[in-house]
């Protein structure tokens, strides 16, 4: 298949999707909007084929192939794009730059191997934690490239800890776009430690689909979408030492001044496991604002909590039209989270205003939930009471957990057929809630 046909076939298949998700309930159609944001190209891309064997790469694991890699990514856009093709073999590397136009294809039995050297890695303007200061460049990057695609079978092994566990500056990110338009991660497995794997920045419709990303340590996230639109996640296998996926938004007012949401992203079919957070994780830095995502057909397990939503003081902004429908989640602490209070670093910058600081979240909806070795079904207690959470709507939950649900300070709360087990004392804790289905029932055994 050829590089346009390809990123043909994905730009189809994320237009349908989200135009099929859109018409498929009424809070659908509110949260994914029906329309294409990314058009086709309009012109037929170069269907050339650059091998990097005929740039010199050597592919023995030994001899850094970066000059040689990065020869052919540049023949391949200057040509007017097409694909790079790495053949079987290990890949020693600094960072790749890919530009527009431009697949990069990874056969079977190919591995691309990152340097241990920091000196291959240059330094550039990157948001880490939620600003942006200066920081190593990541193993794979772009920058306002469109049309661009990182495809499998092959692997990809981040830099070692002595370089990824790096702060100031940040140490290099596996793979990073940045204000691009139109990408495709498909296919390939992805092995780090400590740092974040995959960091969407900027950026506007992507589509990670069939990846396998593995990583240890603390900060070692999955998947990263940091202000970005039109996003579909798609059976993925993901399992790291901090949240599988993360939607974030920047910090503080200067998150709040650049005004680029994370929005309009789906996250279905996959397999997410965290040992430390969450196996999706929803802020701390959110001040851009996060709205409109859908959760469905996901297995979330792990030390770390299903799905957790974060914020501090200081955060502002808004986290609304949130929804996941049918969901196992196993083995963790919470099925939900929300903290609002003191989670995550503060900003630089801070949000300020009595009220203002804290973050607005709302309209989160959850139905057909199954629970196995659950501690605590619903853990939300930790809410301002300046800022109380408008709109949670949780119904049909099955399977079992140690505690029920615990809430404090919320609106518009509607809970139906929560038949769980297992659980002590009440099944619903609540505390300044208002809605409906907030009674205990007078015997669990009936559930």
């Amino acid at each position: 298949m050829t590089s346009t046909q390809t990123r043909r076939d994905f730009l189809s298949t994320s237009i349908k999707v989200i135009g099929s998700l859109a018409t498929s309930n009424t809070f659908a159609a509110t949260a994914i909007p029906a329309k294409d944001s990314a058009p086709l190209a309009t012109q037929e891309q170069n269907k050339t084929v650059f091998n990097v064997m005929n740039f010199g790469a050597s592919g023995d694991g030994k001899v850094k192939d970066t000059a040689a890699l990065q020869k052919a990514l540049d023949a391949c856009a200057q040509a007017g794009g097409g694909t790079v093709l790495v053949p079987a073999g290990f890949y020693l590397t600094g960072s790749l730059q890919i530009k527009s136009n431009t697949t990069l294809s990874l056969e079977n039995k190919s591995a691309l191997i990152a340097s241990a050297d920091i000196e291959d890695y240059p330094l550039a303007r990157v948001r880490w934690e939620g600003e942006f200061s200066e920081g190593h460049r990541a193993l794979l990057w772009a920058d306002k490239a469109e049309h661009i695609a990182v495809l499998g079978p092959g692997s990809i092994f981040g830099p070692p800890i002595t370089l990824s566990h790096l702060r100031h500056p940040r140490g290099p990110a596996l793979i990073e776009p940045s204000e691009c338009k139109d990408v495709l991660l498909e296919g390939f497995t992805a092995q780090y430690q400590r740092l974040w794997g995959i960091h969407l920045l900027l950026c506007q419709n992507v589509v990670a689909r069939k990846l396998v990303v593995r990583s240890v340590n603390t900060n070692g996230d999955g998947i990263d979408v940091d202000s970005c639109r039109d996003v579909l996640i798609e059976g993925c296998n993901i399992d790291t030492g901090d949240d599988a996926i993360s939607l974030k938004s920047g910090r503080g007012m200067e998150a709040v001044r650049l005004a680029r949401p994370t929005e309009n992203v789906v996250i279905r079919d996959c397999v997410l496991n965290s040992s430390m957070f969450a196996a999706i994780g929803i802020g701390t830095e959110l001040s851009g604002g996060i709205r409109n995502v859908r959760i469905l057909n996901c297995t979330l397990s792990g030390h770390g909590n299903g799905i957790l939503i974060k914020s501090r003081d200081g955060r502002g902004a808004i986290a609304e039209d949130i929804s996941g429908e049918n969901l196992l989640i196993c083995n963790s602490p919470t099925f939900l989270s929300i903290d609002l209070l003191k989670r995550g670093i503060q900003a630089k910058e801070p949000v300020p205003g009595t009220i203002e600081q804290w973050t607005t979240v709302r309209n989160l909806r959850f139905s057909h939930i199954q629970v196995y070795n659950v501690k605590h079904l619903v853990d939300a207690t930790k809410i301002p009471p300046e800022r109380p959470l408008q709109g949670l709507t949780i119904s049909n939950v099955t399977g079992n957990c140690q505690r029920g649900i615990s809430m404090a300070h919320a609106n518009d709360v509607a809970f139906s057929n929560i038949a769980v087990t297992g659980y002590k004392n009440a099944l619903i804790s609540v505390d300044d809630v208002r809605g409906t289905g907030l009674e205990n029932p007078s015997d669990p055994s009936i559930l």
